[in-house]
């Protein structure tokens, strides 16, 4: 059992904080005021960051205090919206939100994942016709391993799960989100994830 803070309470953070509580873990949804936000990372051991990744940068460098020695698990995706809504573009070209966090925050450890599906999939994996793949992407090896933890209460066989290697290839996973307006207009918002096949 970890206690853990998402921060982010619409459908991403919502559905992460249901299947984490349901799977054992102490969970709280972090309030939208500052003080609210800060006492619950403070009594976190885990922190998921599930803020509109817009946003995310200069809300979590405001807890740069509060976030020292957690693992942050990213789940956003910073992207510039289109008239319709959908991502057309990325935040961070050249880079990526995770690295941006990690530079900001440099006492927290944090890894990347999740970022490449619906947020459906996030915690029902095997609803999908095939496995899908959940990506791993952090600079602290450990932190990885108590995240991978995670993901298999949420459902994640081993074997879905691919570590990339450093913080810097979240800059490959945050770059799928643009699939997504194409995905959902040629098929309708359904449950969808990116899966590597070998």
């Amino acid at each position: 059992m970890n206690k853990i803070t998402v921060l982010g309470s619409g459908r991403v953070g919502g559905n992460l904080a249901a299947a984490l509580t349901a799977a054992g873990h102490e969970v709280t949804v972090a309030g939208r005021s500052p003080e609210a936000s800060a006492e619950a990372v403070r009594t976190a051991r885990i922190v998921v960051n599930a803020t509109p990744g817009a946003g995310s940068l200069e809300r979590l460098t405001a807890l740069r205090e509060e976030l020292h020695g957690k693992i942050l698990v990213d789940v956003s995706n910073a992207t510039v919206d289109g008239p319709d809504g959908l991502p057309a573009a990325l935040l961070h070209p050249g880079t990526s939100l995770a690295e941006q966090l990690q530079t900001a925050l440099p006492g927290t450890r944090v890894v990347k994942t999740l970022n490449t599906m619906l947020y459906t999939v996030m915690t029902a994996p095997s609803a999908l016709g095939r496995p899908p793949t959940a990506f791993l992407s952090g600079e602290d090896q450990q932190a990885k391993q108590t995240v991978c933890g995670l993901l298999a209460d949420l459902g994640w066989s081993p074997e879905w799960i691919v570590d990339l290697g450093g913080i810097e290839t979240a800059r490959a996973t945050e770059a799928a989100v643009l699939f997504v307006p194409h995905v959902i207009r040629a098929s309708g918002f359904a449950p969808f994830a990116v899966s590597i096949a070998r």
